[in-house]
């Protein structure tokens, strides 16, 4: 049972790892045998998460990368091509948000927020299925969230790029099946990360989560790992096309 969920010798690309649920994969995927390649803005950040992952005894490397500039997509890429002979398994676990009403948006805004959770997500993908198509195999996966199918005001930025990050989980993996490619996302709850401090520390919020989710709790952001261990893994080489929600038993009910 244990080879099902092993990825030793493969070589996971997870774009940004340098905190929260993105770091968190990184570890989880490390810890299962992968070889990790750490990508963001910050090098610093970067290196932090690198020595976790050095001192569970795992293998890591860093990559300064910005997914939403596309140019600055493609170049890395070509050279984990070369240094790494391939990429197996991409996560992209970048997101960024801007809670706020309509009327305070102002001309970019909007579009600011499209360009790193959608458009950068599409560069994204097909620089690294075109490595993958090389070698007949790969696995993709798109940190979505629960913020798609599930609005609340003042987020219309934020739910519509997830909204359109699940749509084009489904395109891809209708795309690249044929080629050995699997797409499948994961959809996080409410997880106590540190971008959601001041929710944290908010005993309102903590009394509506306890009778929100089945749970009745914050998602701790270690138990995101697994999701992404799976999906990455043997153990799900007939999925693809899947979004797998992590929410706590939040959007099973009222």
């Amino acid at each position: 049972m244990k080879v099902l969920f092993d990825l030793s010798g493969k070589t996971a690309l997870i774009a940004g790892a340098s905190k929260g649920l993105g770091c968190e994969i990184a570890l989880g995927l490390a810890a299962a045998g992968a070889k990790v390649i750490l990508a963001g803005r910050y090098i610093k950040a970067l290196d932090r998460v690198a020595q976790q992952v050095s001192d569970a005894g795992g293998s890591a490397e860093c990559l300064v990368m910005d997914v939403a500039d596309k140019a600055g997509t493609d170049a890395p890429m070509e050279a984990i091509e070369k240094s790494e002979n391939g990429l197996d398994i991409l996560v992209n676990a970048v997101g960024m948000r801007d809670r706020k009403p309509l009327d305070d948006f102002k001309d970019g805004d909007f579009e600011g927020v499209l360009n790193v959770n959608l458009t950068g997500a599409f560069y994204l993908s097909r620089a690294a299925a075109n490595l993958m198509k090389r070698r007949g195999y790969g696995r993709i996966i798109h940190v979505t969230s629960i913020a798609g199918p599930i609005a609340r005001a003042g987020d219309a930025a934020y739910t519509a790029s997830k909204g359109g990050l699940s749509a084009l989980v489904n395109a891809l993996a209708a795309e690249l099946g044929g080629d050995g490619i699997t797409v499948n996302a994961i959809a996080p709850g409410y997880f106590a990360t540190e971008t959601n401090q001041g929710m944290i520390d908010d005993p309102d919020v903590a009394e509506w989560l306890s009778r929100r989710t089945s749970l009745g709790r914050w998602g701790q952001p270690q138990e995101i790992a697994g999701a992404a261990v799976y999906l990455a893994s043997p153990a799900a080489s007939y999925v693809t096309g899947h979004t797998l929600t992590v929410d706590g038993g939040y959007s099973s009910h009222f």
